[in-house]
């Protein structure tokens, strides 16, 4: 489980990067500023939940239920909330919004808030 979290951490960080520079050059044509800023919000949740995997891939086991369930709701929770936010906006710049991505957003978001929930409690259960 440990090598799952470190790579999802690493791939889904990576390509934060990468899409947050497509954002900042070439998007910036097309977009309006509120579409480049929701676009922004999805690189920013992307980024910060994959240091978030790094940092719980280097220092928890990752052998229990919860901890894979953990891992699980991060990683899921980062591609529906930040992938649906680039589908609609670059799907709203082109004047073909894809309404459907309206709902996953939330439903990824609420996963990252379960992911933080099962990190609460594993950190509760940890034995120092």
């Amino acid at each position: 489980m440990t090598l799952f979290t470190l790579l999802f951490a690493s791939i889904l960080g990576g390509l934060a990067v990468i899409l947050g520079a497509f954002g900042a050059h070439a998007l910036k044509k097309i977009l309006t500023e509120e579409q480049l800023k929701s676009f922004e919000t999805g690189v920013k949740y992307q980024m910060y939940h994959s240091i978030v995997l790094l940092i719980i891939g280097f220092n928890f086991n990752l052998e229990t239920t919860v901890e894979k369930y953990m891992i699980y709701s991060f990683v899921a929770g980062i591609i529906l909330f930040s992938f649906s936010i680039y589908g609609l906006v670059i799907s709203s710049a082109k004047n073909k919004k894809l309404r459907f991505l309206g709902p996953i957003t939330p439903i990824g978001g609420l996963l990252l808030i379960i992911g933080w929930c099962l990190l609460f409690n594993s950190i509760l259960t940890i034995n120092y």
